[in-house]
């Protein structure tokens, strides 16, 4: 007789990029476009892993030379950025190897799911529900101007209320520290993946309780 499997966790959020998704050539090319057409120095694939996370307001301002640190000159470079990303968002951007499996396994085991990220709401929303079409998230949310950006608890918060399920019962997975300091700060459990776009000492120096290498290492942690 087979017993049926029971999960010590009631939901699943997900960082988006990095961690679902792999947005980087995207994301860098908009960057690097609009910092190009201004004369500003542009950055390699590598420094703009090192940048992200923090949301694309927070990208422009470490992206330009310091001295264009005023939002005069910030601001216009952040609605160029995103019109840019509005017409080639999906031109290189993936699901890593993995999440297929990852997603199916959650939706069998009748776990919740849900995505937070610092990328604007509209993007986010955009990206997941195209990108990952087969799968329905019980909630999605972005950046939005009237909740603080991660890592801020707030968002994740929201997203526990949405699903209807105690914090503590969330299983939070990410690539970044931002990630690791939002689901410690919420009261989630912290996993870090090691596929995205921080280092392992990143993860384990801001609250990571346990690191993955990939999306199927996750699966034999939702059940028991």
């Amino acid at each position: 007789m087979n017993q049926q499997k029971t999960s010590p966790f009631s939901a699943v959020v997900f960082d988006l990029d990095g961690t679902l998704l792999n947005t980087i050539e995207d994301i860098s090319y908009c960057l690097n476009s609009v910092l190009d057409q201004h004369g500003y120095p542009t950055h390699s694939l590598d420094r703009c892993r090192e940048m992200i996370g923090f949301g694309m307001r927070v990208l422009i301002k470490k992206a330009v030379p310091e001295e264009a640190h005023d939002e005069a000159i910030t601001e216009p470079l952040l609605k160029e950025m995103q019109a840019c990303y509005a017409e080639h968002w999906n031109e290189r951007s993936r699901p890593y190897d993995g999440i297929d499996t990852l997603l199916n396994a959650i939706d069998e085991l009748g776990l919740k799911k849900a995505v937070l990220s610092n990328k604007p709401d509209r993007f986010t929303r955009q990206c997941a529900e195209e990108l990952l079409a087969p799968w329905t998230f019980d909630a999605i949310m972005g950046f939005r101007e009237e909740i603080p950006a991660k890592p801020d608890p707030q968002g994740a918060l929201r997203v526990a209320d949405m699903l209807g399920v105690s914090p503590s019962s969330i299983l939070y997975v990410g690539d970044s520290g931002v990630d690791m300091e939002t689901a410690v700060a919420a009261g989630m459990y912290p996993l870090g993946v090691l596929w995205g776009y921080r280092p392992a000492e990143d993860l384990l120096a801001t609250g990571a309780r346990h690191l993955v290498s990939t999306p199927e290492e996750i699966i034999p942690l939702l059940s028991f």
